[in-house]
């Protein structure tokens, strides 16, 4: 797999992310820690190098997965966790990053990202530049080797740039998501600032698992996105089954088609999410999939059969 610089660093990172939210099992439904070891592992052995989490999946759990799987490769990978909300001011963030350490069970992390905006549900809204501060003391200190933000509109984006180099945006990004297209990833390719795109897969709508009928699990968060929402979703089927021909003629799934358009986006990867050592093998091979220019066209036309009905709040979820 052609690993990609992230931003200005010298960090190598892979096209394809794995992202480990359902390792933290808080928010998913029939997960199994050891399925999930053996996930990432599969990953790694896939070429996928760059693997996100967050303090938040699951209290540390998910970290601790993570750090468990990766433990005998830690210098052959790329590991990127997240400061909570409510974890912003400056004490607080230095305490975040120590206790990440300690689960992720390394002395350093890769990217250091703030997960949401200050003042997010319902937090102390801590200002930038005491976050940030703490930010580039931890890199100053080599317990961070990159700066990044997650959930950032522009004008945020901006304003923590003023503070500190940031080196990455982790929005919401895909086919049925493109709110950053005309928010902040023009800033981002000014910048050279990589986007990391998160629910590449629109949470598994883009897998064309979820039938017309589909229920959740009691448990399960995605019954609040608002792509499953039924205004939305008897369109994402109209157009996931226009996107199928298309899949079909290129010899991959859908899972592999949403990916392969979201990396071929400019200056951006893709995060997905694996339950098991499958899903994350297929995940991976997305990454040598090349698009034509008239495929690109035309999956971006279907994207906008969902997207151009959507409103302007960039917050994919009712919670």
């Amino acid at each position: 797999m052609e690993l990609r610089i992230l931003g200005t660093s010298d960090i190598k990172i892979s096209p394809i992310i794995m992202g480990t939210w359902q390792a933290g099992k808080d928010m998913w439904v029939g997960i199994d820690d050891t399925v999930s070891i053996r996930a990432i592992k599969a990953a790694y052995d896939a070429g996928i190098t760059t693997f996100d989490t967050a303090e938040v999946y699951g209290n540390g759990h998910s970290e601790k997965i993570v750090g468990n799987a990766l433990q005998n490769v830690r210098d052959r990978v790329v590991i990127a966790t997240k400061v909570f909300s409510n974890h912003l001011q400056y004490k607080k963030v230095i305490d975040a990053c120590h206790g990440s350490l300690k689960n992720l069970n390394t002395d350093y992390i890769d990217l250091y990202q703030i997960h949401w905006p200050p003042g997010s549900f319902g937090a102390k809204k801590v200002p930038l530049e005491e976050t940030m501060r703490a930010m580039t003391d931890l890199k100053t200190q080599g317990k961070i080797r990159a700066i990044g933000v997650s959930n950032f509109s522009r004008s945020q984006l901006e304003d923590a740039a003023t503070y500190g180099r940031i080196d990455s945006l982790q929005p919401p990004y895909s086919l049925f998501w493109r709110k950053v297209e005309t928010d902040a990833m023009p800033y981002c390719l000014e910048n050279n600032i990589t986007l990391l795109a998160y629910s590449s897969m629109a949470q598994g709508l883009l897998t064309g698992k979820f039938g017309p009928d589909h229920t959740f699990a009691k448990g399960d968060h995605r019954f609040r996105n608002k792509l499953f929402q039924p205004e939305n979703y008897e369109r994402v089927q109209k157009a996931l089954d226009r996107l199928r021909p298309i899949a079909t003629a290129n010899h991959i799934v859908l899972a592999q088609l949403a990916l392969a358009w979201v990396i071929s986006q400019p200056g951006t990867c893709a995060i997905a999410g694996a339950r098991n050592p499958e899903q994350a093998v297929q995940n991976a091979a997305a990454a040598n999939v090349r698009l034509s220019e008239e495929d690109i066209e035309a999956i971006d036309d279907i994207g906008k059969m969902v997207t151009d009905q959507l409103d302007d709040n960039p917050v994919m979820w009712e919670w």
